[in-house]
């Protein structure tokens, strides 16, 4: 088991006063810096690591979503993949590209934005359409749900979800140049150059399925996983608990840890510190009225 600790809950100063994020569903860190997306927000929240002061939102999208849960679900974006892209052509600095899960048809877009030399946003963000990126996807996945991306030695990475009518969980891989060329309009979308699938195993019957994803310096990657007890990519369910792996860079599973903390952990970070992973991530607890929360936890790197 791996014991996490609770950091902060992810409170942001808005124009109308003091919110809370409710379902944070991917994280970036840079530096002091946190970039958290929720699946059920047009917005991108920033946050230091530094004290416990309140956040900020960044828009994504135009447009605002209702606030009554069933239409709300239906019309979000549905952003549950944030990834930190390495500098290429009109981003020198690098970019965050938030994705959305392509489990419906309003979920197939993104958002790319720009970061300059400290990490910090830099300039418009620029909506990038998903649905030819994910046409193939859906022929080899009836159920797809993209939780996770990141980009390791040159290779853009996606993460496929389970459930637990249809437990297959996927690294789906894609040439990172043909990628970049894509999203600056000089290329047709990449098709995936390879799949791996993966057994999580499960908690108290419930399968784990990738809720997140996060390069390491060696070519491996450590994920977030929850054992949510539903049969589709749409639909929610009761979390029985999440846990913590680490693939090699050859892509052996080398270890799955459950979180002393029953939660449905959604995103993850990490830095590599003496041979330690440093983690982070962010909750969704399904419930508006519940804030998303910060977790650390500290795990021995299995190439130690």
């Amino acid at each position: 088991m791996l014991n996490v600790q609770v950091l902060r809950t992810l409170l942001v100063e808005t124009e109308s006063g003091r919110v809370h994020l409710s379902a944070a569903s991917g994280l970036i860190q840079i530096g002091h810096r946190l970039y958290v997306i929720a699946d059920d927000e047009n917005m991108l929240g920033v946050f230091s690591l530094e004290g416990d002061q309140e956040g900020t939102l960044v828009r994504l999208f135009g447009g605002e979503l209702p606030s009554a849960p069933k239409a709300r679900k239906a019309a979000k974006p549905d952003l549950e993949a944030l990834a930190l892209l390495p500098a290429f052509s009109g981003y020198p600095h690098g970019a965050l590209l938030a994705l959305g899960s392509g489990s419906r048809k309003q979920r197939q877009r993104a958002a790319l934005l720009a970061l300059d030399s400290a990490g910090e946003l830099d300039g418009t963000v620029r909506e990038v359409d998903l649905s030819l990126l994910y046409a193939s996807l859906h022929v080899r996945h009836e159920q797809l749900n993209i939780e996770g991306a990141f980009v390791s030695e040159g290779t853009f990475c996606l993460l496929q979800r389970g459930n637990e009518a249809t437990p297959i969980n996927a690294l789906l891989s894609f040439d990172w140049a043909s990628t970049q060329n894509w999203l600056c309009g000089v290329g047709p979308a990449p098709q995936p150059v390879s799949t791996t699938q993966y057994d999580l195993g499960d908690i108290d019957g419930v399968p784990l399925c990738f809720t997140d994803g996060s390069a390491l310096p060696d070519g491996g990657w450590v994920f977030c996983a929850a054992a949510e007890a539903t049969f589709d990519n749409y639909a929610d369910g009761p979390c029985r608990g999440s846990a913590v792996g680490v693939v090699a860079a050859n892509g052996e599973l080398r270890t799955v840890l459950p979180l002393s903390l029953r939660c449905k952990a959604e995103g993850i970070a990490v830095n590599v510190e003496n041979g330690l992973l440093q983690l982070r991530m962010v909750t969704d607890a399904d419930d508006p009225d519940t804030p998303a929360l910060l977790l650390g936890a500290t795990l021995e790197s299995p190439s130690a």
